[in-house]
């Protein structure tokens, strides 16, 4: 096959009929692409939605948005697709994990040219988004950007070659320049002065800001009317419902300028777009973020023969300089309104800058796009050509372990209006005993946990209002602290609960703060924290200073500089120091002379919190205690063996049984955590050692996690499962699974050699075997 001819193009991203700019961007390439070649054209789009979208036969394969292992399904599907090249639509909201982390699953997995379009090239990126957008660059053979700006900006702040970047303008439809009397005519206003703005509504579009220019320009121009076009971005929809539409609504009748103003809420087909477009006299976009790279309702509005008002983002500098347009300062509807009537009045500026604007629009057609766009194609496999490996089996050398689907099922049966029962007669909830505030507490955290992980749909919000609705009730403000067990007709059954759920609760609550974006239960969250914080300090249960120190590190995330906080987990952290000191000797390097449960949070809390606030001494203790427990919990064939509960463990002997769940837990989340830091392979190793207890790699080589509904059983004893499914255990798996998802995209964006670390079953048996070497 020829170098410029191309059998099969591949196209990643989202897609019609998904309602965003990246599908109907993908969609209008993808066509662009398939008339102006012989290749097949095929689509593999990403869906945010269970169920998916009803796609037109180009495509072949779904991403589900926050499944990892699909994107890597993905991968395979290209890889023996016989895919010459992958166009990929770059935008950090559309993929899964952290800064759309899950995305590099698939890039470091295809064995195929891949070009990537990039949507938003930020300027000043947070730590996450700079380690996907290098490790992006990285394996993109090509880069596609649509301004100028940020062309330098990605060799600028990022290190990318200019050779490596193609500068590609926003494609846009060649339709015919239509007589704009006609089109008023047909929408009735005729006589009227027309302004529009289209595209999905969000509160970053900055329309208030128009509708605030409105009263001014309707006393020079009576008749003038304001088009606002489009639905309201479904995301938003799903989050927040039409609060912002409706709002808008509502300034539009306070200004009184309700006449003046027309709402379609709806998303319109390329048809009857061009007409609105070509009906108005001035086209407006108001956006309020700098660092937009991109608009593709201005572009098709521009190249349409518009004259532009624009706030001065990226991408409308650069589209409208040299008087193709007019830019206002950001967020100014004092200069929005002195530019609507400067144009209204002065008609052959209007028209002249329409005229250029079309005729500049003529080298924006996608047929032209389409060209360059193909030349890309070649040029990265030109590149590629002696890099692509073959297309070859992978072996589970070369690819990371699946892990289980999240299931929520079993712990919405043991969640009701009240919060989240404590225990089950195998998996039927047990009332007998009531609740728990512990439990409580693990189960909203686990809730803000799946919301990082994007799993946050309604039932998920719902369970969230109901555990942070128990602790709320839990709490005695006259002393300070929570009280722990409830019976199930609602009666509490103690005074005062014990230390661990005082500050396992506030562990809650500092996730509450430090991750939620849940306004309402964030801002609960912070108050009952205070509140809760002081009786901390008053108990005398390491493992109660271990909870707190978590609490306090995840509350502080957000709300560093908190001089309470931090003067309150710097004297937990003294604690925990003294007594390991007083405690530990060379035979026994740990905090009490028993190593009895939930033994990783001790060391897990020193880690996060010492190296907040630069405690060596801390870290050291932390790193080196969590090592030896690794050692500690590691039967002789290599697999985790937690610390039993008939006994804990002792100088001289260590009790095998019964193993809880609570153990593999504490043992997963302090792995993640080492892991995430040091980068250290074996820390991701003791992650998956501990993770896979639940899957049968036990001493009785027996699942602990019902695949059928998600819940856990209560432990593994000598000769057989506790089959009961309470909640602590439940808890448990699905936190240690949350983790787990956690640590693979954490891993995913760490260097490529790392990424072999935890999926080679060999690889795991020596590093296990090696746990002694590594504690020394």
């Amino acid at each position: 096959m020829a170098i410029d001819d191309f059998k099969r193009i591949a196209f990643v991203g989202n897609y019609l009929p998904r309602r965003c700019g990246i599908a109907t961007f993908t969609h209008d390439l993808r066509c662009a692409i398939a008339q102006a070649s012989e290749a097949e054209c095929l689509v593999v789009p990403v869906d945010d939605l269970d169920c998916g979208y009803a796609y037109r036969s180009e495509v072949r394969f779904q991403i589900v948005e926050q499944e990892i292992e699909s994107y890597r399904r993905a991968a395979d599907f290209l890889n023996f697709s016989d895919v010459d090249v992958i166009s990929l639509q770059h935008e950090f909201g559309i993929y899964g994990g952290p800064g759309g982390s899950h995305l590099l699953a698939l890039l470091r997995d295809v064995r195929i040219p891949v070009v990537s379009t990039l949507h938003t090239v930020l300027s000043q990126p947070n730590s996450v988004q700079r380690g996907v957008m290098d490790q992006l660059i990285e394996l993109s053979s090509r880069l596609v950007v649509m301004t100028q700006r940020s062309r330098d900006t990605l060799c600028d702040t990022y290190g990318v070659s200019a050779e490596k970047v193609d500068l590609i303008a926003h494609g846009i439809p060649d339709g015919p320049d239509i007589d704009q009397k006609q089109l008023k005519e047909q929408f009735g206003i005729a006589e009227k002065q027309v302004a529009l703005t289209f595209g999905l509504l969000s509160p970053n579009k900055g329309i208030e800001y128009v509708l605030q220019a409105i009263p001014k320009v309707a006393r020079e121009f009576p008749d003038f009317i304001y088009l606002v076009l489009g639905a309201t971005h479904p995301s938003l929809v799903r989050s927040e419902g039409e609060r912002y539409r409706i709002g808008l609504e509502r300034m539009a009748k306070e200004l009184n300028i309700a006449r003046h103003v027309s709402f379609y809420d709806r998303f319109v087909e390329l048809d009857e777009l061009t007409q609105f477009i070509g009906a108005a006299d001035l086209y407006i976009t108001p956006y309020l973020n700098v660092e937009q790279a991109v608009s593709g309702t201005l572009a098709y509005a521009f190249g349409s023969g518009q004259a532009v008002i624009s706030t001065p983002y990226w991408h409308a500098e650069e589209l409208l300089g040299d008087g193709r347009g007019v830019i206002v300062p950001f967020a100014d509807s004092g200069a929005i309104a002195k530019e609507i009537i400067g144009l209204l009045k002065d008609e052959p500026s209007r028209l002249q800058m329409r005229s250029d604007a079309y005729e500049m629009g003529r080298s924006m057609t996608w047929d032209q796009v389409a060209e360059i766009y193909l030349q890309s194609f070649r040029d990265a496999r030109k590149s590629r050509s002696s890099e692509v490996k073959p297309h070859a089996v992978r072996t589970l050398e070369e690819k990371p372990l699946a892990l289980p689907h999240m299931n929520l099922e079993h712990l919405m049966r043991m969640t009701d209006s009240t919060g989240i029962i404590q225990h089950a007669v195998y998996s039927i909830p047990d009332h007998t005993h009531g609740y728990c505030t512990d439990d409580n507490a693990r189960a909203l955290i686990l809730t803000v946990l799946l919301e990082e992980l994007g799993k946050d749909s309604l039932e998920v919000d719902a369970l969230a209002s109901k555990y942070a609705s128990f602790l709320n009730m839990a709490f005695d403000a006259d002393s300070g602290r929570f009280r722990n067990f409830m019976s199930f007709d609602r009666r509490w059954l103690e005074t005062d609960g014990s230390d661990d759920s005082q500050a396992r609760a506030l562990w809650a609550l500092g996730t509450c703060v430090g991750r939620s974006r849940r306004r309402g239960i964030q801002g609960w969250a912070m108050e009952l924290f205070h509140k809760a914080l002081p009786a901390c300090e008053q108990t005398t249960s390491p493992r109660t200073w271990a909870l707190a120190l978590l609490g306090i590190d995840e509350y502080l995330q957000r709300l560093g500089g908190d001089r309470t906080a931090e003067q309150m987990s710097i004297r937990l952290i003294e604690k925990l120091v003294d007594l390991y000191d007083r405690t530990a000797t060379d035979d026994w390097p740990w905090f009490e002379d028993v190593a009895s449960y939930n033994n990783a949070k001790l060391s897990h809390a020193l880690n996060v919190s010492g190296r907040r606030f630069e405690h060596a001494r801390a870290v050291e203790i932390g790193m080196s205690s969590l090592r030896w427990l690794c050692e500690k919990q590691l039967s002789p064939d290599g697999r985790f063996r937690p610390i039993g509960s008939n006994g804990f463990s002792r100088v001289g002997g260590t009790a095998v049984y019964d193993q809880q769940p609570i153990e593999a837990h504490s043992m997963v989340s302090a792995a993640v955590d080492a892991y995430a830091v040091s980068k250290d392979p074996f820390w991701c190793e003791q992650a998956h050692l501990a993770f896979d207890w639940f899957l049968g790699r036990n001493d009785l080589g027996k699942p602990i996690y019902d695949t059928s509904n998600g819940g856990c059983f209560d432990g593994l004893m000598e000769h057989r499962v506790n089959e009961n499914q309470g909640a602590e255990s439940t808890l448990a798996f699905l936190l240690s699974l949350a983790e787990m998802q956690r640590l693979q995209s954490t891993q995913v964006t760490s260097a490529a050699q790392n990424s072999k670390a935890f999926s080679n079953p060999s690889h795991r048996r020596k590093e296990a075997a090696a746990v002694g070497h590594h504690a020394t």
